[in-house]
């Protein structure tokens, strides 16, 4: 499978990309703005990843990860929209405030997932919300994965990705209205992280083998 990881030379695309490429069964591209930065990120990895423009990497694709900033995934997916078609994408990112007190979830009743859905044509499925850079960067997290989406053959496509990702599982959470929850528990994650200095994630149980 071909994947390409938007924002491939930012911390949490830059780890996810070194992860699937260390599993060594998909073809990775970086894609960036800046294709010479996306090549060099390329480079850095090694093995079957490849660094070119965003739009570039987008074209041929089986999955597009959009894994930029959360500040510029609306403008990134709007940019692309016509290079990505009908290829599924996965939505990581969340939108955060931060302040003395503590992290908040984004204030809108949507998450950002589905306002991306309304920038492109293809289905779009959101995941990995629990799972840090640092986890990733540190093998393979020892965490479950949760993904949630409309469509079920896009679904059961980032389900089988993401699996060989982490240590847990990855689980199907439902539709893509989920994602509403699944990004707000990305604050509560940061905020234990920061109140603990850890690396917490989650752990789902009661669900058998």
């Amino acid at each position: 499978m071909r994947v390409a990881v938007l924002g491939g030379t930012g911390s949490f695309g830059k780890a996810l990309a070194a992860r699937l490429v260390a599993a060594g069964e998909d073809d990775v591209v970086i894609g960036s703005r800046d294709g010479a930065r996306a090549e060099a990120a390329a480079a850095e990895l090694g093995g079957r990843a490849r660094g070119m423009s965003n739009d570039a990497a987008c074209n041929g694709a089986d999955l597009v990860v959009l894994a930029v900033k959360a500040e510029v995934a609306f403008e990134t997916a709007q940019s692309v929209s016509a290079a990505i078609g009908e290829t599924p994408l996965l939505s990581v990112a969340t939108v955060m405030t931060f302040a003395k007190d503590g992290v908040r979830p984004d204030a809108d009743a949507r998450s950002l997932a589905e306002r991306i859905q309304e920038l492109v044509r293809g289905p779009v499925v959101a995941g990995m919300h629990s799972i840090a850079a640092t986890n990733l960067d540190e093998g393979g997290a020892d965490q479950d994965v949760l993904v949630c989406g409309d469509d079920a053959d896009a679904k059961a496509l980032v389900l089988s990705l993401l699996g060989k990702l982490v240590d847990g599982r990855a689980l199907d959470a439902g539709p893509l209205a989920n994602a509403r929850t699944l990004e707000g528990l990305t604050a509560v994650i940061v905020n234990l992280n920061r109140r603990y200095k850890a690396h917490a994630g989650v752990r789902i149980t009661g669900l058998g083998a």
